[in-house]
């Protein structure tokens, strides 16, 4: 496929392995997306700081969430919003409060799962360990030991022959606890003592800890042709990417000043698991930061609705491409591939966000980007996931347009998309945050 006439080429697909293997947890992605907003120019602010209207970009986090913006020096406190959203975190298995444990001279370390992770593809996968740590002194850091540390060993079919005729069964509570060593003593702060003294810190420094596994094997290109992606956490870290990539590429342009709209990136934690939480999109954060954006710039409640009410987001979460092996789950008139772009995703029972005038503005931003887009719709027969969209669109009263880049092997501790959709997504994404 020949390169669009956008800024984003697959030197843009380089950059997002670069971007996955940097990423372990919505944390880490938080710190990497926000580390090279900074670098476009974008600036911090503290919710516990009073705000003021100057123009440019900014950015708040709050955990495994961040949104940023940029405002042109010609908005009005009406001026409507143009927002990409996305989320940070991915299925996958979370240290426990209690973490050490172990059996038959086996030591250990007892997880939860989170989501709703494919349990198969955690097997006999070497595991790395990371988080958000916090320590006594009231300090947060974030903690990455990226080796093989852990792992899920699977039962060896000789001790199972009903695996062959009636397929692999897995209990979330007793098959999926990994192991990290030998030994038949197990104390209390193992875990966590280990995790200081990799990092030099005093024992028992650690008084709070979000940590979880990953698969330490990194992002790669795939295929004859090099013409596909693998790697972890694609759902959502590739729509989080290109989300920060088409941002500072916008408000960097010459005539950022000039755009119509003030363009948003919003990515939220805790998706995957229903989004109700401070830092999960049925959450309070986007709302305030929008509201306060137009307060501090001198707007009244008639502007925040006015503004609210031209605002329009692309709800960017990743999508089925049909699979080969399975194409009869797909709906048969919608089969999106890999390398054909984007797609819009939409279901009539508001499973999605989108509809017609929805798809009219997302066409609109393709065809100005000279991207390709396709459609996805679910099989009648088959139930329809969900997204952030409908939850915006329904919290905020904005228009929202579900769309997304395809994959296969979605929730996988690997999943796999095509190599020149990634950068399309970005393309996309950016003549849309232009207005």
């Amino acid at each position: 496929m020949a390169n669009p006439p956008g800024p984003f080429d697959r030197g843009h697909t380089d950059d997002l392995l670069t971007f996955l293997a940097a990423s372990p947890t919505p944390y880490h992605a938080v710190a990497t997306a926000t580390a090279r907003l900074e670098e476009a120019g974008f600036k911090q602010v503290a919710e516990t700081d009073a705000w003021d209207g100057t123009s440019g970009g900014k950015f708040v986090t709050r955990g495994g969430a961040v949104i940023a913006w940029y405002v042109p020096s010609g908005a009005h406190p009406h001026t409507p919003f143009r927002i990409v959203g996305a989320h940070t975190d991915s299925p996958n298995l979370r240290v426990k409060p209690r973490p050490d444990m172990g059996n038959s001279g086996w030591r250990q370390v007892a997880v939860e799962v989170y989501g709703g992770p494919l349990l198969n593809s955690w097997l006999d996968r070497d595991l790395g360990l990371a988080g958000r740590i916090s320590l006594r002194d009231g300090s947060e850091r974030l903690v990455d030991i990226d080796r093989p540390l852990l792992r899920v060993p699977q039962l060896a079919i000789h001790l199972d022959r009903s695996v062959t005729a009636e397929g692999l069964k897995l209990d979330k509570q007793r098959h999926m606890q990994p192991i990290w060593g030998l030994g038949d003593d197990v104390h209390e702060g193992d875990l966590l003592g280990f995790v200081e003294d990799e990092y030099g810190l005093e024992r028992r420094s650690i008084t709070g800890w979000d940590l979880m596994t990953y698969s330490v094997e990194p992002p790669a290109y795939l295929g004859r042709d090099r013409d596909l992606v693998a790697g972890p956490r694609m759902d959502n870290l590739l729509s989080v990417h290109a989300g920060t990539a088409a941002l500072a590429e916008v408000s960097g342009r010459a005539g950022a000043d000039a755009l119509p709209c003030i363009p948003v990136f919003a990515a939220f934690d805790h998706e995957e698991n229903g989004s109700q939480s401070d830092t999960g999109a049925d959450g309070p954060l986007l709302g305030g930061v929008l509201e306060r954006s137009v307060f501090a710039r001198g707007g009244s409640y008639e502007d925040r609705a006015r503004a609210f009410a031209g605002t329009v987001c692309l709800s960017s979460d990743t999508g089925h491409a049909v699979h080969p092996n399975y194409a009869e789950r797909h709906d048969p008139t919608h089969h999106p591939r890999a390398n054909g772009g984007p797609i819009l995703k939409v279901n009539v029972n508001n499973r999605y966000a989108t509809d017609g005038s929805g798809r009219a503005v997302f066409a609109a931003a393709c065809e100005k980007a000279g991207v390709p887009f396709q459609s996805f719709v679910s099989n009648n027969a088959m139930p329809c996931g969900t997204t952030i969209g409908p939850i915006t669109a329904a919290r905020h009263g904005i228009r929202t347009v579900d769309i997304g880049a395809a994959i296969l092997s979605m929730h996988s501790a690997r999943e796999l998309c095509g190599a020149d959709d990634p950068y399309l997504l970005a393309n996309a994404l950016t003549a849309f945050l232009e207005g």
